[in-house]
């Protein structure tokens, strides 16, 4: 989740490869002062390629923001990226820096990635307006994704509870962020006006005082940012009065900006303590995990998912436990990845076995796994996302039914972990398991109109209007209902997504 406008954030894998071309894009004389980029396709496994900018600050002073642009020739076609927003026309695409990697120090550089089908390559690049030349590079040798289908019931390698838990939430839940600590172009909304349909608030965001110092803080939108912003008495009456009517209020930490690496036991304890403190303070039924970014990542080596030893990850997972050993049974434990996190991992897994690959893939799902015996709900973000191979190997993109329907599945039968049959990420029960949808084009790229959200419900609940895609998990009348970022934005459109799916939700067996 982010600050601004939700754009495309990172929904991309990284790729196998063998040798491919690639081409050195530098400035013209007459900008060498300024940015130069050089690309480099970095696997090819015949079908499609892996590429990657980097964007170099030759000059003396500071760049502070950047954009590289490149035409794909007619038969190739963009998928998944990284690192960098993206806006296409036609076969014109511009990749433009997020907000932590946009500024770049003399001799400095920072890159992003994207996966393209198709045998063709960049052509016309310029960064910042500039042209670009190339030369060749020589990608490692690997092998193209996995082609075998997963069995359609894998056997689990730690069985999840058979009985759910009691956690006081409806059978079908509806979800929502709440922008708490910023306004955002929606507007501030104050906890007392937050509508009772909503089951899980999740106060967005907390976040740490620097990337690795595991210090998460919280605060209500300063009143220069948001005139209408309540008390802080105000807002914990609200919080009460919402818990009083069976509601769930939750701190999410994260997001765009809120990058958090518990890279040693002391940040750990660190996380441990001042969440604590917050949700102490506000007195708040739980944690929302919400990393994105470079947040979670797994070190060479580290390759199975059911025995993490990246720090970051250990870490992450230990401080949980201890959050959820301190507040007992009610605690509410949530988390949002992106597919790029969670679902990708049926493909690539870190950084592979050559280390080509980006750490990040599939990085979720150690933690996910570990956790899964206190997890009350997993809704990942089917939004901001390129195309992401689903159970039937072929790629699905988002802004339809069928992306909701084969993300979710994933999760709801299983599936082998890049590609290796003998290292299963089991299903989550049923009532584990929601899906996010942006509650408007403005929210997210992705967004579907109630009507398609409502028919990948139907398909993953009764089987019923499943179009194309046959679920391997069969029906799942326990699932547990739909996200959305964010409650700030359904209000600026007229409450699309609340007043059709609350009732929708409710009215399902």
């Amino acid at each position: 989740m982010q600050r601004t406008t939700r754009t495309s954030f990172l929904a991309a894998l990284a790729a196998l490869a063998t040798a491919a071309a690639a081409a050195v894009a530098l400035a013209s004389p007459a900008l060498a002062a300024g940015p130069t980029a050089s690309f480099d396709k970095t696997a090819d496994w015949g079908s499609g390629w892996e590429g990657k900018y980097t964007i170099t600050n030759g000059g003396t002073s500071t760049i502070t923001s950047w954009q590289v642009a490149f035409t794909l020739p007619i038969g190739t076609t963009l998928g998944s990226y990284w690192d960098a927003a993206l806006s296409s026309d036609g076969q014109r695409h511009t990749f433009t820096n997020r907000s932590w990697n946009g500024t770049i120090a003399p001799g400095a550089s920072v890159s992003f990635g994207f996966l393209a089908t198709g045998s063709g390559s960049p052509t016309n690049c310029t960064p910042n307006g500039a042209p670009c030349g190339g030369g060749p590079t020589t990608p490692p040798t690997t092998t193209p994704p996995p082609t075998t289908p997963p069995p359609t019931t894998p056997p689990p390698t730690t069985p999840p509870p058979t009985t759910p838990p009691t956690t006081g939430l409806p059978k079908h839940a509806l979800i929502g962020y709440l922008h708490a600590s910023f306004a955002n172009g929606s507007g501030y909304l104050r906890m007392a006006d937050v509508p009772a349909d909503w089951d899980i608030v999740n106060l967005a965001f907390g976040e740490p005082t620097s990337v690795t110092s595991g210090d998460i803080r919280f605060q209500l939108c300063p009143v220069t940012e948001c005139p209408n912003v309540e008390t802080e008495a105000e807002f914990v009456a609200a919080i009460r009065a919402r818990q009083q009517q069976g509601k769930k209020v939750l701190l999410s930490i994260g997001g765009q900006n809120g990058q958090v690496q518990l890279t040693t036991t002391a940040a750990r304890d660190t996380f441990v303590r001042s969440v604590s403190a917050i949700i102490d303070r506000y007195g708040l039924d739980g944690l929302d995990i919400d990393f994105e970014g470079h947040s979670l990542y797994l070190n060479p080596g580290d390759t199975d998912f059911r025995n993490p030893t990246t720090p970051v990850i250990v870490n992450l997972i230990a401080a949980i436990r201890t959050l959820k050993q301190r507040y007992g049974t009610g605690f509410v434990l949530t988390m949002a990845p992106e597919t790029f996190f969670a679902q990708l991992g049926y493909q690539f897994y870190g950084p592979g076995p050559w280390g080509g690959q980006d750490p990040r893939a599939g990085s979720y799902l150690p933690v996910i796994h570990a956790l899964r015996d206190i997890l009350t709900v997993l809704h990942v973000q089917d939004y901001n996302s390129g195309p992401i191979v689903g159970l039937d190997n072929q790629y699905h993109t988002m802004g339809g039914a069928d992306f909701h329907i084969a993300m979710t599945d994933m999760l709801l039968a299983g599936f082998p972990v890049a590609g290796n049959t003998s290292a299963v990420f089991p299903a989550l029960r049923e009532d584990q398991v929601a899906f996010g949808a942006p509650s408007s084009t403005s929210a997210g790229n992705g967004y579907v109109a109630p009507a398609g959200v409502q028919q990948a419900v139907n398909c993953l609940v009764s089987g019923q209007a499943c179009g194309g895609y046959t679920p391997r998990s069969g029906t799942n009348p326990n699932f547990r209902g739909l996200m959305t970022w964010s409650i700030n934005w359904d209000r600026y459109y007229a409450w699309e997504f609340r007043l059709n799916h609350g009732p929708f939700l409710r009215t399902l067996p």
